[in-house]
């Protein structure tokens, strides 16, 4: 039995004819580890992120951290705090002067020697001492925000906020003496304006060492 005789099942295999790359035929493809060096994968470095301050306008240019000094619009606040602290303390002086004349005008309007008429005037001079009280007590918080412009942090300026828009329905009330309540009430809305500007925020928020 030859071995060149195509029937013979124990002969060679027939060779196929070596595929040009490109031609449809499967490529192979070369084993790592057998003369072919294997690259290295890419790994991308990771770098931590570089923490940088906050930079806030001031006097100057920027300032890292927080403003160096008091902002313009955080000192136009402050005196307007000022002058709402200041008109609750003469409303609170103008509420003591009527209260001392308060028996002198109801002895001059015929009110004392009946019952009825003095029960309703106690009830007002009840309502005098109550906006006495009121405007005591705004006169010190805003006395008391006042100083802490310098040192507060940021409840300072939501305190001052606050404040304002009370005051606002403080001028409400003064609508009917001579246009202050109007007064009152603009000066109110510009320190709120001027409270929740950026540089308001960035001077309390400032970090402190």
């Amino acid at each position: 039995m030859s071995f060149g005789e195509p029937n013979n099942p124990y002969g060679p295999p027939p060779q196929q004819p070596p595929t040009a790359p490109g031609y449809g035929g499967p490529q192979q493809q070369p084993t790592p580890g057998y003369g072919v060096p294997q690259a290295p994968p890419y790994q991308q470095q990771a770098y931590p992120p570089q923490p940088y301050p906050p930079q806030y306008p001031g006097p100057g240019g920027l300032h890292p951290g927080g403003p160096a000094e008091m902002p313009r619009p955080t000192r136009v606040a402050q005196i307007l705090v000022g002058v709402i602290a200041l008109a609750h303390a003469i409303l609170a002086g103008a509420y003591v002067y009527f209260l001392t004349q308060w028996d002198e005008v109801m002895t001059e309007a015929g009110i004392t020697g009946d019952p009825e008429a003095e029960r309703f005037a106690d009830l007002g001079k009840g309502v005098v001492v109550f906006f006495l009280a009121l405007a005591s007590v705004f006169a010190v918080l805003g006395l008391v925000l006042l100083l802490q412009y310098a040192k507060g942090g940021n409840t300072v300026r939501v305190c001052s906020i606050v404040y304002s828009s009370f005051a606002i329905v403080t001028g409400i009330f003064m609508l009917a003496y001579w246009g202050l309540g109007l007064i009152l009430m603009a000066v109110a809305i510009v320190a709120i304006v001027m409270s929740a500007k950026r540089e308001s925020a960035a001077w309390f928020q400032r970090p402190r060492y």
